[in-house]
């Protein structure tokens, strides 16, 4: 684990080139959140994160993310979003421990999660496969609007995630970044949501997605080092 001063060091440096990047496209700064991506670090890393002053945190599993929250106590502000793959049957402990959920990618998966939360809509993003790849979730492009006409019912989408093919450099999540803001403002005309949220880019490739109009990009790596096993 790095010491606190690293990360702080290191969140500041991502922070300042997420500032570089939004003026770069001719947009606020401040219309680009940071989810530190803290899969296998440690309660300690966190802690020192957020004493820096990182309030999002995203996780890939349930049950990691529940003995962190433990561990890191009820920090003022702190809010969890779960970045990995949600099976249906962590659905109603997923509900009570993150505030978005970036991973819906089936009506049953969000009647699951709108069953364990029934008095406040579970708030989503829908992961889309841009690459069709059989190792990735997320679903196809063609299926968004099927998806959106009957989970809309029981959770309120935010917008959509997605996770680029891996390119030989930056510049190739590009295409996929962008085709996935058009695919937002299609769906807008379309289905009359706002779908405010795009979640994309991660360490090597945030600042191209903000330049494509990324509102939140998942970084884990360029602040806390490489992950612990």
């Amino acid at each position: 684990m790095l010491t606190a001063e690293e990360i702080a060091e290191r969140l500041a440096q991502v922070r300042e080139r997420m500032d570089r990047a939004a003026r770069r496209a001719a947009r606020a700064p401040a219309t680009v959140r940071l989810v530190l991506a803290s899969k296998t670090q440690p309660a300690p890393a966190i802690t020192a994160a957020y004493q820096a002053g990182a309030r999002l945190f995203g996780e890939n599993y349930v049950q990691e993310a529940l003995d962190k929250q433990l561990a890191v106590g009820p920090l003022p502000g702190i809010s969890w979003h779960l970045i990995g793959h949600l099976q249906t049957n962590k659905a109603r402990a997923a509900a009570a421990a993150f505030d978005l959920i970036e991973s819906l990618d089936s009506i049953r998966l969000a009647q699951a999660l709108a069953k364990a939360q029934p008095a406040r809509r579970p708030r989503v993003l829908i992961e889309v496969n841009l690459g069709a790849e059989t190792s990735k979730t997320g679903i196809a492009p063609a299926q968004l609007e099927p998806l959106i006409a009957a989970a809309r019912e029981v959770v309120d989408i935010a917008g959509l995630m997605a996770i680029p093919p891996a390119g030989p450099n930056p510049e190739a999540s590009r295409p996929y970044f962008a085709s996935l803001r058009e695919l937002r403002e299609r769906l807008v005309r379309t289905t009359g949501l706002g779908l405010s949220e795009l979640s994309m880019g991660m360490t090597d490739d945030f600042e191209i997605a903000i330049e494509e109009g990324a509102t939140i990009v998942r970084v884990g790596r360029a602040v806390f080092g490489e992950r612990l096993a």
